[in-house]
């Protein structure tokens, strides 16, 4: 891979279609690919409008970003590493998307004050990553009702009853699903 664009993914839809993200090195930290993320925002439709979606573990933040390159009304990046966060900040700047705040905290810490509810969710923690439980418990009170929740890891965590499975997928050593919260 050519060193220059090392470290470096695009937008693939929306406002800002085309343009690069960068991201620093970072453990666990391994972007979403491109066709993930198309079959992704296809599944969840391509205009997020009037949405407050959460990436509650940024990373890199493309899927944080795609959404607001996809008008959504609201998204929070949540990001633990510091650095990583501090990269969220200037590609956010860069970006001039104002729809975004970048919130640098351990996810489930965010999730027990979180300052509204959302729509949509993005779960793509480290693969090594196993508070699942604790994720599934602390989640549904930040959630509307029929809120849409994505999901990828390495190996897929066992879903509560409260979660209707909508879509599901793997590409290369990462699975993924698409889970619709319904709240009883």
């Amino acid at each position: 891979m050519n060193t220059q664009h090392r470290n470096q993914i695009r937008i693939i839809g929306g406002s800002h279609r085309g343009r690069k993200i960068a991201f620093p090195n970072a453990t666990g930290l391994r972007p979403t690919a491109d066709s993930v993320r198309e079959r992704v925002f296809n599944w969840l439709g391509q205009d997020l409008s009037g949405k407050c979606v959460l990436d509650l573990f940024a990373g890199s933040g493309a899927l944080g970003f795609e959404s607001a390159s996809r008008r959504a009304k609201h998204v929070y990046l949540v990001e633990q590493q510091r650095t990583v966060a501090q990269q969220l900040r200037r590609n956010a700047e860069l970006l001039a998307l104002p729809a975004v705040e970048i919130i640098a905290a351990d996810g489930l810490v965010f999730l027990q004050h979180a300052p509204q509810r959302f729509d949509v969710v993005f779960l793509d923690p480290p693969f090594a990553w196993q508070e699942w439980a604790m994720l599934f418990s602390r989640l549904p009170s930040c959630l509307n009702d029929g809120a849409l929740v994505y999901l990828e890891a390495g190996k897929l965590p066992e879903i509560p009853a409260q979660w209707q499975t909508e879509k599901q997928g793997k590409a290369g050593m990462s699975h993924f699903m698409l889970l619709k919260y319904i709240s009883r």
